[in-house]
């Protein structure tokens, strides 16, 4: 099946569950005859995209209704690794019941969101991310057929690298999931920057209005402001608004601006274990380290400061909950 090379199998630890589970037993591959299609009154459409970035290739099949463009059936047969076969039956998957219209809007980072286990965590290792790419190709080529139009006519976003076919939007987000600062970084996550190497910076031999030193750079700046305004007494940005990245950076700045070293003092510590909204609470479960575990005011005069002064710099609704 061409899974992907393995050391020691610890490189298992980076996909998650579904993506292990999908890759033995995708639900939704095969393929569907002319004849499926008509006996379920639809009209069949199969489309072909190859990545040549990787050599992995897969073939989608539509069975439209004619009379609304709702995809009533759709499975593909997948030539590559087994992250590909995983990408492809969730790409499958999310075609289901759309109308045609609406699956052009599927981009290769809802197909590797819907591969995770938990949405803070990436579904696959980063040199496995390109993957899912061909997902975003082959659903448009597939609509194109279909509407009788030209595939690059649904392309409403900016591609920034052309040979790996990474968007704008893309690389933007993977960059602030994975916090990446170099454009190795970029390559080891979409394939951008791997191959004509011209979308990397400007010199190359193909002119580009944004280069991936452009988004690192802008994400540096945004980092650096963020910095700056968690740094006071307020931040400007609400913590409640805050991803769970950003909540994490925020309470460790203030427990080692204004706890731990009191904590170290008695020969104690703490460390933030998760934050989870409960309500309108935000949980804050942590673990005391050193002396303070075991400690009789842990739970009461120790834990009661802890909270007031993270209530006072950050939320009003924090609760901290000692494990």
């Amino acid at each position: 099946m061409g899974l992907d090379s393995l050391v020691g199998g610890t490189i298992w630890d980076e996909y998650s569950d579904k993506v292990t589970e999908l890759m033995n037993n995708p639900k939704n591959m095969g393929e569907i005859t002319t004849e499926q299609a008509q006996e379920m009154g639809g009209k069949l459409i199969v489309a072909d995209f190859g990545a040549e970035s990787c050599g992995d290739a897969v073939r989608l099949y539509w069975v439209v209704n004619p009379n609304t463009d709702v995809i009533m059936d759709s499975k593909f047969k997948s030539f590559g690794c087994g992250t590909a076969i995983a990408s492809s039956d969730v790409m499958a998957e999310l075609c289901k019941y759309k109308t045609v219209q609406e699956a052009v809007k599927i981009t290769n980072i809802d197909v590797e969101k819907a591969m995770r286990d938990t949405p803070d965590v990436p579904s696959v290792p980063p040199q496995k991310m390109h993957c899912s790419v061909m997902a975003y190709d082959v659903i448009k080529k597939a609509a194109g057929q279909y509407l009788n139009v030209d595939m690059e006519s649904f392309e409403e976003e900016i591609i920034v690298c052309e040979c790996a076919r990474v968007t704008l939007n893309t690389l933007k987000e993977v960059i602030r999931l994975n916090d990446l600062t170099t454009v190795e970084q970029i390559t080891d996550y979409t394939k951008a920057g791997g191959f004509c190497k011209s979308c990397i910076r400007p010199g190359g031999h193909e002119e580009k209005d944004i280069y991936l030193v452009d988004l690192l750079e802008e994400y540096e700046k945004e980092k650096m402001a963020a910095g700056s305004t968690l740094g006071g007494a307020e931040s400007s940005i609400e913590f409640a608004k805050m991803t769970v990245v950003q909540k994490l950076k925020a309470t460790e700045k203030v427990i080692d601006d204004n706890i731990r070293q009191m904590l170290i003092m008695d020969g104690g510590d703490m460390e933030i274990l998760d934050i989870k909204e409960n309500g309108e609470n935000h949980d804050i479960y942590i673990r005391y380290l050193g002396a303070c575990n075991g400690c009789s005011s842990a739970d009461t005069g120790t834990l009661f400061a802890i909270e007031n002064i993270l209530k006072e710099k950050l939320d009003q609704n924090i609760r901290v909950l000692p494990i």
